[in-house]
């Protein structure tokens, strides 16, 4: 039996907004690997295993995918949102650079998924219409400075911005910085959206201006997206439409 790995993305939570290409590679799995919350999205079923870890682990799950695709198996490597943003697709790369020559010849895919980020923004309307950037907030896997000087230099371009990651338990003080820094060289009124758990039942979409927000409306089930100076809100009865203008005035 040929084997192979699939990195496929779950997208945002929704069952609808897992794509067919994604299913299709579930369907014909042998196993599944991945972060705990993640796996539990794939549902049992007979000759299918799942390989639950810890969220610390990425390089040994990607090992244990990649030994099992050598032995036959046909393995999907699963992530929230898209697999490449943030996730799970650096890390099998990773290990098939560091590991036996053997890897680099077996079949290895990647499978879009629709990014928090995208799910996001479609709820509010078109907030990262003009230029943007994501930046991962947690400094688990570099330096604080690295985080604060990109948004120095992200807020200077006057980016959009998507954060991935903002604040948990374990860095509860970090977010709190970030606003300070937006709020040391932004107007007031610069809009924020936090989107927490978008696509599911506990989908909650907060739309403020920077004056307003504070650090505890964060977790890491949430996106927060920043606009540029250029970013304005429509309002109407409901909740306002958030947009970036396609243009940029000379």
């Amino acid at each position: 039996m040929t084997g192979w790995v699939v990195i496929a993305g779950l997208g945002p939570g929704a069952e609808g907004l897992i794509t067919p290409e994604v299913s299709a590679a579930l369907d014909q799995a042998t196993d599944i690997v991945g972060y705990i919350p993640y796996v539990r999205r794939v549902a049992p079923r007979a000759g299918l295993v799942l390989h639950e870890s810890d969220n610390r682990v990425e390089l040994d799950r990607a090992r244990h995918a990649l030994e099992m695709a050598r032995a036959g198996r046909r393995v999907v490597v699963v992530s929230s949102g898209d697999p490449g943003v943030f996730a799970m697709a650096s890390a099998v790369f990773e290990a098939v650079e560091e590991g036996p020559e053997i890897w680099r010849a077996l079949d290895i895919r990647v499978l879009p998924g629709i990014t928090a980020m995208l799910a996001a923004a479609a709820r509010a309307g078109a907030p990262l219409g003009h230029d943007f950037c994501a930046i991962n907030l947690s400094d688990n896997l570099k330096p604080w400075a690295v985080i604060d000087r990109r948004l120095r230099l992200a807020i200077e371009a006057d980016f959009a911005m998507a954060f991935y990651n903002p604040r948990s338990k374990a860095r509860p003080d970090g977010f709190g910085m970030v606003l300070d820094l937006l709020r040391q060289c932004c107007a007031p009124d610069r809009v924020i959206i936090f989107a927490r758990a978008v696509s599911t039942a506990e989908e909650n979409l907060q739309i403020c201006r920077l004056e307003q927000a504070r650090p505890e409306m964060a977790d890491m089930r949430t996106v927060v997206l920043v606009g540029s100076s250029a970013t304005r809100i429509i309002e109407r009865a409901g909740q306002p439409f958030v947009y970036t203008p396609r243009s940029v005035p000379a």
